[in-house]
């Protein structure tokens, strides 16, 4: 009973607040499996900053030629490792769309072995994706940055010119707000159009499209998802610093006691125990946040094709009816969850006679 009241929700496009609480309630019900999901690319990442933060430690100090280039290879290594881990991580959330998808709609279980199925089947496919978004997210934030520059110029002239004739305070508040206004805009741009890339990897698992054509399918279902991918990404964002707060803090407390200075400009004077606590506990928090994300962005395209599609009314028809045909036609008309071309099967259908399980 349990279990249908978290999955059994209306019929109806669903807000900002709504995906927050029905990602949230989700990741509860499956956490220990989504933090399996996660660990792996995590850990290969966590690694690779543990060798990092030893590198920085010694490098500085280090009285060797040999051990010099020992640690330049290592450090050549952590990073290989950090990038490898990121990118990974990326494709594992790819691989998990499909597998969180199914659950959402046939309520089928969440599993380890089917994402990571997935990532197998579709690995190079979601590699490329991910690359292409990986540059995209590079020129949102320089587009982003442009913005927030052009309006901070345009304020900072007006506050020297308001100067000349006005009191100091009234510059002073224009400035301010101009700068209030510039990071406003640059947040703005940088969702606007990274967020047309949001789901290019449910696309490419859920209806079994190729790299470029789910890249143009994101960019048309991305249509009005601007508030509700902020709040999704302040969210997590938010709860992901306050997790390693809660990590961090008694860490450094700890090392204070004795006589370590936590701070990380100091970080070349950390004994060894503590830069390798230290360099885990960011890895740490992104295992216990990472799959929050992943829901996030699940229900996010399931949200996206029933504002814009009609999809709950799809799945309505298909309960009733059996399903579709396997026909060659363009989404929307489509079947709700379609055949892979690397024949990655679609689900059977639930008995639970659920309706669009969020």
């Amino acid at each position: 009973m349990a279990a249908q009241l978290v999955n059994k929700v209306p019929l109806a496009p669903l807000g900002a607040g709504d995906l927050i609480d029905r990602a949230v309630r989700l990741y509860r019900r499956h956490l220990f499996t989504l933090i399996r999901i996660a660990a792996p690319p995590v850990i290969v990442s966590a690694i690779g900053w543990v060798l990092l933060g030893i590198v920085w430690r010694s490098v500085f100090v280090t009285p060797s030629g040999a051990l010099l280039a020992l640690y330049f290879f290592l450090a050549a290594m952590g990073v290989a490792l950090v990038v490898g881990g990121y990118i990974f991580s990326l494709i594992v959330m790819g691989g998990a769309a499909r597998n969180l998808v199914t659950h959402l709609l046939w309520n089928e279980p969440v599993s380890v072995r089917a994402t990571y199925d997935a990532v197998r089947l579709r690995f190079w496919g979601l590699l490329a994706a991910t690359l292409i978004m990986a540059a995209w997210v590079g020129i949102s934030i320089m587009v982003a940055l442009f913005g927030w520059y052009t309006v901070a110029v345009i304020i900072t002239v007006g506050a020297v010119v308001s100067a000349q004739i006005a009191p100091a305070w009234l510059s002073a508040l224009i400035g301010i707000t101009g700068f209030i206004a510039a990071t406003v805009v640059a947040f703005w741009l940088f969702f606007f159009f990274v967020g047309r890339v949001a789901y290019v990897p449910q696309v490419m698992l859920v209806e079994g499209k190729r790299v470029f054509e789910s890249v143009g399918r994101s960019f048309s279902l991305a249509r009005g998802n601007l508030r509700r991918l902020m709040a999704m990404t302040l969210f997590v964002g938010f709860t992901f610093y306050s997790a390693l707060m809660i990590l961090v803090i008694p860490l450094g407390w700890y090392g204070y006691v004795n006589g370590i200075d936590p701070s990380p400009w100091n970080a070349t004077e950390w004994p060894a125990w503590y830069a390798i606590g230290y360099g885990v506990l960011d890895p740490l928090s992104r295992i216990l946040l990472a799959p929050v994300w992943i829901l996030g962005l699940s229900l996010l395209y399931v949200d996206e094709r029933v504002r814009h599609e009609g999809y709950d009314i799809e799945l309505m028809a298909s309960r009733q009816l059996g399903s579709m045909p396997e026909l060659n036609v363009v989404s929307p008309y489509a079947p709700a969850i379609s055949v892979d071309p690397r024949r990655l099967a679609p689900p059977p259908l639930s008995s639970s006679g659920k309706m669009l399980g969020l």
